[in-house]
């Protein structure tokens, strides 16, 4: 904390300050300030009346009393209470940094009320920026839905088709009409090596499996062609009827 402590702020504190006040902090900046009669001459310049009665006893508790007199005095001016030290940052020297951001503040405070001095040092504060609406446009506002509520590419598209309504697949490059109904999905809407076609028959339906590379599809639909797998461990479960015979034929010999 003591790194960050700044000469320079402090110099231009000390100077501001005693210009303010019109008495003399002294060499040592935390010493001059220690027992706080000259920060409580300072919020009186600032704020008259602020502080009622300075103590100008040596005394550890005077010397409190008048630090805790300068805080209070301070809160009720306008200073944010995050921005404002403890009596044993000033008067232990325990946080000197601390205690120069809130005279700094103090200072910028001090700017915004309008109190002017040669030495330019503080930030001003921003003011308040009161805004009002009547009932009608508040109204309004509650029907509105900002795109920042959510991105439109994770948009949910839950509830477009009727519950259970099937949806068909159809394949662009088989130069077939695209179909109108809302029910019909392209194989574009994703991978056909990865789509599934779970429920798109009804229950119980045999499908057939062909070669895509011969021209002619096979003409019973209880037969599958050796190009699905190796004849040794290839699974026919479920490609026909229950009870229906299934025949397994290659086509390097027909």
């Amino acid at each position: 904390i003591a790194l960050k402590y700044d000469p320079q702020i402090e110099e231009d504190l000390r100077n501001w300050i005693e210009e303010v006040t019109g008495l003399s902090i002294g060499a040592n900046f935390q010493l001059g300030l220690k027992d706080g009669i000259i920060l409580c001459e300072l919020i009186n310049k600032l704020q008259p009346g602020s502080v009622k009665k300075i103590n100008q006893s040596k005394l550890n508790w005077h010397q409190l009393e008048n630090i805790g007199n300068f805080i209070k005095a301070i809160q009720v001016y306008g200073m944010k209470p995050h921005d404002i030290f403890e009596a044993n940052d000033l008067f232990e020297n325990g946080n000197m940094t601390q205690v120069q951001t809130t005279l700094v503040a103090l200072a910028g405070l001090a700017k915004t009320k309008g109190f002017h001095t040669t030495i330019d040092i503080g930030v001003k504060y921003a003011e308040k920026q009161a805004r009002s609406f009547d009932a009608g446009k508040l109204k309004a506002g509650q029907s509105v839905i900002g795109l920042q509520m959510g991105t439109n590419k994770c948009a949910s598209q839950a509830g477009m088709t009727a519950y259970g309504t099937r949806r068909h697949l159809y394949d662009p490059k088989m130069q077939t009409d695209k179909p109108f109904d809302q029910t019909t999905i392209s194989l574009q809407m994703g991978t056909n090596k990865g789509a599934s076609q779970a429920g798109m028959l009804a229950p119980g339906t045999r499908r057939d499996i062909y070669d895509q590379k011969h021209i002619l599809q096979p003409v019973d639909n209880s037969t599958i062609s050796l190009q699905m797998g190796t004849n040794k461990v290839a699974s026919q479960k479920g490609m026909s009827v229950y009870g229906l015979g299934r025949q397994v034929y290659d086509p390097k010999y027909c």
